[in-house]
């Protein structure tokens, strides 16, 4: 039985799912960085108001409206994929070249439920370098890679943590906490390259101290409604 699921891990179709709302500046630039074969990339649309439709659908892509939420774009996108293998991408980030095999590897490797790459933030600014060593010191020593970094696993683990979360907020630090359960987690070195907006709009320290004050009120029990006015604010 272990050899059919490893032929599975290694062979199988990988399903990249998008999420997307108004992202017309960065959706078709991200999907043309996805070249590889036995792959299906899968848009999931939470309303968007600008041309982000209208270039999902020319490409060669399966495209998905659905309501809006990242965790209802995500579970939605995972209930039509067809791959055995998941990768969840938000559309400001792009993925490395060899990414699908380096993915299947790890996801073969025995104990290994789930994975995500480095973080590399596509600005110079010596602040944000500070960010990555940040985040690359919580996804190993905590194992709590974030949904930047492009989370990866297979459908039947994604079912058996039951999805993602229909919760506002932190729907990628949950299903965290229910991998570290079943297994390891597991950070490729590679990092992915994500846009720098959300840091150098409201400034790369103001938005460092938001994000823990958020992780820290949310663990704490303060209301996933006051959390998420933080969060727009942050992202207003």
């Amino acid at each position: 039985m272990s050899e059919i699921i490893d032929q599975h891990i290694t062979q199988g179709l990988i399903s990249i799912i998008i999420p997307t709302l108004n992202e017309e500046g960065n959706i078709k630039a991200v999907i043309n960085s996805i070249q590889s074969h036995n792959i299906e990339i899968i848009i999931v649309d939470g309303g968007s108001e600008d041309q982000t439709l209208l270039i999902a659908k020319s490409l060669d892509v399966k495209v998905v409206v659905s309501s809006p939420g990242r965790a209802n774009q995500m579970n939605t996108g995972a209930m039509v994929a067809s791959g055995e293998i998941l990768i969840f991408l938000h559309a400001d980030t792009r993925l490395p070249t060899g990414f699908d095999e380096m993915v299947r590897r790890t996801l073969a490797k025995p104990g290994i439920v789930a994975g995500a790459f480095a973080l590399q933030i596509d600005a110079p600014d010596w602040g944000l370098r500070l960010v990555e060593f940040g985040v690359k010191w919580r996804s190993h020593f905590w194992q709590m890679p974030y949904g930047d970094q492009a989370i990866f696993l297979t459908k039947d683990v994604f079912k058996k943590v039951g999805n993602f979360p229909q919760i506002p907020i932190m729907e990628d630090f949950e299903v965290m906490r229910k991998l570290k359960s079943l297994g390891k987690i597991y950070l490729l070195p590679t990092p992915v390259i994500t846009s720098p907006r959300r840091w150098l709009k409201k400034g790369i320290l103001q938005t460092t101290i938001l994000n823990q004050i958020i992780v820290i009120a949310y663990l704490l029990g303060v209301s996933q409604n006051r959390i998420c006015n933080w969060y727009r604010q942050e992202r207003s």
